[in-house]
């Protein structure tokens, strides 16, 4: 891979990530289109979402900071009920164990939670799947093809949701937390597959996309611990790691100028313009694929 092919795909990585319509897909076939090699893995793609959700993270700072605190407090929460637990089995008494999930941050941490576990489980079981996929010069194209329809039916089911943090309960984010499992192959957009499990299951539109992001930190983060071992691999360069770490950086200056924008756009815009585009950029993909 050349340094020109990191920058032009760290860009799209920074344009496409914050919107509903496949950044993964996108990347997997400009690499095609553009004639580029592949690793054994998806390293790569796993680093320009890391530069992404460095963006992501100075965006909604104020709401990560909170969330940070109010894990740190939950955890010391249970390792204290623990010790009562212990303090009760050995005196008789019976103290009382403090709450857990109290107020409206602690509640999010804990959708949090529970959303990133599906998540980890079914994108560490398709590890293997994904990487076929990624190499594939169909699968990119099929799954636009599928978001634009998942958008479609959407937006044209007039769903009007008012859930918070406050009304949505752990069933809603575990829903969630599947959909961002599946939405690991290229073509099927997280943010559009989430988005549309939270407005299906009652949430607002603008609950719905603040949390489909929130709860993509965690997952990039896993996904680049278990994409790691590749920095070690023999077909990895000091050439090749520094166009991968210029990728990544493109990718987030390229976020951080545009997300603001792109996340008014998600929250405003009908959902049958993203639907359209991705249908387009399907049959583009497929078509190039036979020429």
């Amino acid at each position: 891979m050349s340094v020109i092919h990191a920058i032009i795909l760290g860009i799209l990585q920074g344009i496409t990530e914050f919107l509903p319509v496949s950044s993964f897909g996108h990347l997997c076939a400009a690499q095609h289109l553009m004639g580029g090699t592949r690793g054994s893995g998806v390293l790569f793609e796993v680093m320009l979402h890391i530069g992404t959700m460095a963006a992501l993270i100075l965006f909604l700072w104020k709401d990560i900071r909170k969330i940070g605190i109010e894990l740190i407090g939950m955890i010391m929460d249970l390792i204290g009920n623990a010790n009562i637990f212990l303090y009760n089995r050995r005196t008789g008494k019976n103290l009382t164990y403090a709450r857990i999930v109290t107020g409206t941050y602690r509640k999010l941490t804990a959708l949090l939670i529970v959303s990133t576990l599906p998540t980890m489980l079914i994108g560490y079981q398709c590890k293997r799947l994904i990487v076929r996929t990624a190499a594939s010069h169909m699968f990119s194209g099929i799954g636009l093809l599928l978001t634009g329809v998942i958008l479609l039916v959407v937006d044209y089911s007039n769903i009007n949701g008012n859930k918070g943090t406050r009304e949505a309960d752990y069933g809603d984010a575990m829903w969630m937390g599947i959909c961002q499992g599946i939405s690991v192959f290229p073509g099927i957009s997280r943010l559009g597959l989430t988005m549309s499990a939270g407005l299906f299951c009652g949430m607002s539109r603008k609950f719905a996309v603040k949390y489909s992001l929130l709860m993509s930190i965690p997952a990039v983060i896993g996904a680049f611990f278990v994409e790691m071992g590749e920095f070690t691999s023999v077909s990895m360069t000091v050439g090749r790691g520094f166009t991968y770490i210029l990728g990544m950086l493109v990718a987030g200056i390229v976020g951080y100028l545009v997300i603001r924008f792109m996340v008014n756009l998600v929250n405003q815009l009908k959902l049958r313009y993203f639907a359209f585009y991705c249908f387009a950029a399907g049959i583009i993909v497929l078509a190039a694929n036979y020429i």
